[in-house]
């Protein structure tokens, strides 16, 4: 049967983007890309065969039939350069239009997750030439038939030998090849609500281990957990998420025992590769993890980077005081203030939920002082920007620390020791080379191309910060990485709207959408999602007048209200100095947005930190104020 090309099944993606062929349409994250005939067809036709070479005579024939009189050379080079303009390629440098001079163009990114292979760019640089095949001299056959009846009588031996890897490698096996996966959440089977957190936390780890394999890309914890208790099929879920391989399973725990089954499914065909139970002791937690991810890693032929080896060698005995502690921990943070895990939008701080997580990591440390996730949790814990009175950057350093040297192959230690870098000592240089560690250790981490690639606008390295926000993008697909600098207020609302129609909306969600909306000119719809936000915290009378003032006056004088209602709130309520200068922003208040940077940066709020390098900010540089804050921040001036 013949296999249908990807131009024959409709939408095809490709990192951030998104070729509807039914529609004739390109997008961005599924806001629609204005691309003309011409280079859309051009990109239809390389997609067809990526990775493959398309010559310039073909694209003549297809795009400019015979009988069309034009400036072929000129209306090809014309095509390659609005398709690159579109898709933000470029020449010299491509991620995905590949230039062969005088010869032809070629595909090369990753085409719904599928790595493309390059024969045909292997064998022109071989031979030079696609046209004339090589000959081989006849003084040379009979060497090479002997040659290969050696080769034949060798393997043939191997293939009775007992070793089952020389056995796999010559057994012609039908597995397909994964190249993309999603974790579902682990169910949780013990009859015990309060494992829950358990099962999650299990589905994290496994999540972690998996992201250090080099070749695999696998979707983070943040975009799968909205498929908890999904009734939407695997191959549906596969597709949303731009996948093929699906693991899932299960986990039962019972006092100091733990048993996980897992499954691999090849989401397409929904059929399953490979399914194990594993029963261990839960001191073995850790390496029950790392077996699975081995297993899968196994049965998908994927590359395990030096780094993983080095983990897997280090890995030992869990305290399960020291577990249990640090779960609860990781709980009580997470209630803590509602801005750490998206519940609510604007927190509202439970000091007392802050005091239950410090001293549930604290006691982790207690019943294993060796045990390196608790002491990133207790960095995290002292780090809580929502608790800003309480908070303690010093001690949050000194725990990030220790979590590294107890295990330098941590992702997550070296990713909270360069936050603290930044956040405690602002050494930006120190920073950047834990940044490189992370992703060196954990090449499939969301977490670590998002927050380098921030780290990297702030120095303005825009480029290469580009291509790491899209990475995260690719990782982490159900949420926004993109900076605001790569799409137009309208996108941006377009984008927003999308986003708000296939995930759960929380006051903040209002808030950014209203931040795009005013600043596309979509002023009412602003007000109207401003003003609900504050309805939704209490906030009745404050919104109230801001309607009026809108409905009286201009959306200027309008803002002007909501600026004087909000500084109001900000007397009695914390509120995110992050979320305060999206809307001065938006507003174009110059004055107030220097103020609530000031609130970030003395509260070391790690969003405002962040937005003191981005291109929205290029018309501050002149004032002595702004060179001030990036002074004491640490940036270049």
């Amino acid at each position: 049967m013949e296999t249908a090309s990807p131009s024959q099944t409709g939408a095809i993606r490709f990192g951030v983007f998104e070729v509807d062929q039914r529609a004739g349409e390109l997008r961005k994250l599924g806001v629609k890309i204005k691309l003309q005939d011409q280079p859309f067809k051009l990109l239809q036709i390389l997609l067809e065969r990526p990775g493959e070479v398309v010559t310039r005579e073909e694209l003549r024939q297809r795009i400019w039939p015979a009988d069309t009189f034009v400036d072929f050379d000129g209306g090809v080079n014309n095509a390659v350069k609005r398709l690159r303009e579109a898709l933000g390629d470029k020449a010299e440098n491509p991620r995905f239009i590949e230039t062969l001079p005088k010869h032809g163009y070629r595909f090369i990114g990753v085409v719904n997750g599928q790595v493309q292979a390059n024969p045909a760019n292997e064998l022109i640089a071989s031979t030079g030439s696609l046209d004339k095949p090589q000959r081989v001299p006849k003084r040379l056959h009979k060497p090479i038939l002997i040659g290969l009846g050696f080769a034949a009588v060798l393997l043939a031996v191997l293939a009775l030998a007992p070793n089952k890897r020389w056995r796999y490698l010559l057994v012609d096996r039908d597995v397909p090849q994964i190249r993309s996966l999603a974790v579902l959440p682990l169910q949780n089977l013990s009859g015990d609500a309060t494992q829950e957190y358990f099962a999650d936390a299990m589905t994290e780890e496994l999540i972690t281990e998996l992201s250090r394999l080099s070749s695999l890309r696998v979707i983070s914890r943040t975009s799968v957990m909205r498929y908890k208790k999904s009734d939407k099929s695997l191959p549906e879920i596969a597709r949303e998420l731009g996948v093929d391989g699906i693991v899932e399973g299960s986990v039962v725990r019972s006092g100091d025992r733990v048993r996980v089954t897992a499954q691999l499914i090849y989401a397409p065909r929904d059929s399953n590769l490979w399914a194990q139970t594993y029963d261990r002791d839960l001191s073995d937690v850790l390496t029950l993890q790392s077996s699975v991810a081995s297993a899968i890693a196994d049965e998908i032929h994927a590359k395990m980077t030096p780094e993983a080896q080095e983990h897997l060698k280090s890995l030992r005995p869990v305290n399960r005081k020291a577990l249990d502690g640090y779960l609860d921990g990781k709980r009580h943070l997470d209630d803590s203030g509602s801005l750490a895990n998206g519940k609510t939008g604007w927190p509202k701080p439970s000091e007392a939920e802050f005091r239950k997580a410090l001293a549930f990591f604290e006691q982790s440390t207690h019943e294993d002082p060796d045990y390196s996730p608790a002491y990133v949790g207790l960095s995290q814990a002292w780090e809580s920007p929502w608790l800003p009175g309480i908070s303690d950057l010093e001690k949050a350093k000194v725990a990030a620390v220790k979590a590294v040297e107890l295990d330098g192959e941590s992702a997550h230690a070296h990713l909270q020791l360069a936050h603290m870098l930044i956040l405690y000592d602002r050494d930006w240089t120190a920073a950047g080379k834990e940044f490189a560690r992370v992703l060196e250790i954990a090449p499939g981490s969301a977490a670590g191309h998002a927050d380098y690639a921030d780290y990297l606008e702030n120095l303005g390295q825009r480029e290469q910060a580009l291509h790491e926000y899209e990475w995260a993008q690719q990782l982490d697909p159900s949420e926004v990485h993109l900076p605001d600098s790569s799409l137009s207020p309208s996108e941006r609302v377009e984008e927003g709207r999308r986003y708000m129609a296939t995930h759960p909306v929380y006051p903040i969600d209002n808030w950014l959408l209203a931040r795009s909306l005013y600043k596309a000119g979509m002023h009412k719809e602003a007000v109207d999602n401003w003003t609900l936000v504050m309805e939704t915290y209490g906030w009745t009378e404050e919104a109230k007048r801001v309607r009026r003032a809108y409905s009286t006056a201009d959306p200027k004088r309008a803002a002007m209200q909501m600026s004087r209602e909000i500084e109001g709130i900000s007397k009695y309520h914390w509120l995110p100095p992050s979320v305060m200068i999206e809307f001065y922003t938006a507003v174009d208040d110059k004055e107030h947005v220097l103020a609530w940077l000031e609130k970030g940066l003395a509260q070391h709020e790690w969003d405002a930190v962040f937005s003191l390098g981005v291109p929205e900010f290029a018309g501050l540089r002149s004032d002595p104020r702004f060179q001030d804050l990036l002074r004491r921040a640490g940036l270049p001036q």
